[in-house]
């Protein structure tokens, strides 16, 4: 009897653990917002279709969008300065010539800071490159091993595919393929000044207009919770990864000056700019400051001393620092912050790859806040 009784309580309490996770499942399904998918498929395919003739366009009028982009994303980062000063009853035109001025500082510092010792690097660079080559040569062996594996692949064999001893490295061409997008930004420079400063002269102009000209009430606020959100969260990420990269630039610089790396500002202003690409901008990073030990430094540990450092530093503002201020505001797949650095790399070059995660955000959140899309947006996010 009190067996059954038991067992009784037990399916008892099962059933309402069972009713307990049914219920909490229906309030998560509730909360969660309403991702409809389209269910035409002609509505995917003109999708696709527009899609592929925006990127195409854009591709194309590449020398006048980038300048255009560049200039709305300057506008995000100089947003806090511009509140300040119409806090402070500044006039929006002072106010945006000041923040044209403090963007002119800025480069024409950071400018002033690298050219020298840039020159002076790539000046030494045809004399230290044998050098680099003698230092570097316990590694032929197993790239020869390497390369040979790969030609027994291919069909062939080690002695159909010898090994060259010393193949010329053409820097020039690896320059130019790597910051061809820069010469773009450098033709259209004035053209995202200008750009920059009606924007900032403007102020809610845009909005304000597309505000008026859309029909419903619900259409309307919803444009404008989207302006502010997107405003709000990419003006604080990029003024915080600035912050951010400006620290690891001077840490990487203390750090090459205490290893004994001559010019250490250059390394520190490398360190800062290379920190704005995710991921693949700190690991060229550690190979660039490898090099840059092995140069200055010599082979051994002593050598690749800068390098673990410089690791070691983007590992902690990589993993602890940048989460914890970001964490409530992005969560950004890996993989599409990946695969959307290479595309904009393929596509701007340089200033692509820079743009690359900011482009993300703001695709993010205007999915989020756009049911249509909000399947796309849930995608993104990591």
């Amino acid at each position: 009897m009190s067996g059954g009784m038991v067992a009784a309580k037990q399916d008892d309490s099962a059933a309402d653990l069972v009713e307990a996770a049914v219920s909490d499942a229906a309030a998560r399904e509730e909360a969660r917002p309403d991702m409809p998918l389209p269910e035409d498929a002609r509505t995917v395919f003109l999708g696709g279709l527009f899609l592929l003739a925006s990127l195409a366009a854009l591709y194309v009028a590449s020398d006048i969008v980038l300048p255009i982009v560049l200039a709305c994303v300057l506008n995000l980062l100089l947003r806090p300065v511009m509140e300040l000063g119409e806090r402070l009853h500044v006039p929006r035109v002072l106010a945006a010539l000041l923040c044209l001025l403090l963007v002119l500082a800025v480069l024409a510092g950071f400018g002033v800071l690298v050219s020298g010792p840039a020159a002076d690097w790539g000046a030494k660079l045809p004399q230290a490159l044998p050098r680099l080559a003698h230092e570097l040569s316990f590694l032929a062996q197993p790239f020869g091993a390497i390369q040979a594996a790969l030609a027994q692949i291919q069909g062939g064999t080690a002695e159909t595919a010898p090994v060259a001893a010393a193949t010329p490295v053409r820097f020039a061409n690896l320059f130019d393929s790597l910051f061809s997008g820069t010469r773009a930004v450098a033709t259209g420079f004035f053209t995202m000044l200008l750009v920059l400063f009606y924007v900032l002269v403007s102020g809610e102009t845009f909005l304000r207009r597309v505000v008026e000209i859309l029909p419903r009430f619900k259409d309307k606020r919803r444009a404008v919770e989207i302006s502010l959100h997107v405003q709000r969260d990419v003006s604080a990420y990029l003024v915080t990864i600035s912050g951010i990269n400006a620290v690891v630039g001077l840490a990487t610089a203390a750090v090459m000056w205490g290893c004994g790396v001559p010019d250490a500002p250059l390394w520190g202003a490398a360190a800062f700019g290379l920190n704005y690409v995710p991921i693949l901008g700190p690991m060229v990073g550690v190979v660039l400051f490898a090099f840059v030990g092995v140069l200055a430094l010599g082979t051994g540990w002593v050598g690749l001393l800068p390098a673990g450092l410089y690791l070691i530093i983007h590992l902690v503002e990589g993993e602890a620092v940048t989460p914890m201020l970001l964490a409530h505001r992005f969560t950004i797949n890996p993989v599409a912050v990946v695969l959307g650095l290479v595309f904009w790399y393929w596509m701007w070059g340089v200033p692509g790859a820079v743009l690359a995660v900011p482009m993300l955000a703001i695709t993010k959140i205007v999915c989020d806040d756009v049911p249509p899309l909000r399947a796309f947006g849930h995608f993104l996010e990591a």
